[in-house]
């Protein structure tokens, strides 16, 4: 379990494709001196499990269910990458409860931009859109996001300016593909109405 609240973006050192597998190294950074084999990172929002370290790296393998439903596939020596450790269980939650389980991958419609102002929509399939709700949370590339306006077929979301330099969000442009998680609450009271 995660709470969105990013710590550090890291830096993918290699990705090696095996049959129905990719073997993910990802840069220790130097403040997760308390990971051990087996632990949980979020990686873009992704739930990982740490297989291994070796050369100042954790190792992940991404199974193909994985890397069919999110945007890790994608990923290249050199690219950023949100990092969480999952929570403790006396940890504050500055976020919302996030699982690193993603619902889908997402596209960004449209960024509209003004002075200290930075709005994103987004487009996700359309069965996923029940789930959010205005001043509701969501969960991009394992950001904890506040739901702003919500349209029959996008939403919107809108970032601070430290949100943009402390993640990878900044780095996104219109057109580019994000990891989608909706709030865990919403899809609990959705199906309990049946």
């Amino acid at each position: 379990m995660f709470t969105g609240i990013v710590e550090v973006t890291g830096r993918v050192k290699s990705v090696e494709k095996r049959e129905n597998l990719f073997v993910l190294s990802v840069v220790k950074p130097k403040a997760f001196t308390d990971v051990r084999k087996g632990d949980s990172i979020a990686v873009d929002g992704v739930c990982l499990t740490v297989t291994s370290f070796k050369g100042g790296c954790f190792h992940f393998d991404l199974m193909k269910e994985t890397l069919d439903a999110t945007t890790l596939r994608n990923l290249k020596p050199g690219s950023a990458v949100n990092l969480e450790r999952a929570m403790k269980a006396e940890a504050r939650i500055g976020g919302h409860f996030v699982t690193g389980h993603v619902d889908a991958v997402g596209c960004i419609r449209d960024i509209r931009t003004l002075p200290n102002y930075v709005e994103y929509r987004l487009t996700v399939p359309r069965d996923l859109m029940r789930y959010l709700v205005p001043k509701g949370s969501v969960a991009i590339d394992g950001v904890s996001l506040t739901v702003g306006e919500v349209k029959r077929d996008w939403f919107a979301v809108y970032f601070i300016p430290h949100t943009l330099e402390v993640t990878t969000i900044g780095l996104k442009k219109a057109g580019g593909e994000v990891n989608i998680e909706t709030d865990l609450l919403a899809k609990y009271i959705l199906k309990a109405k049946g």
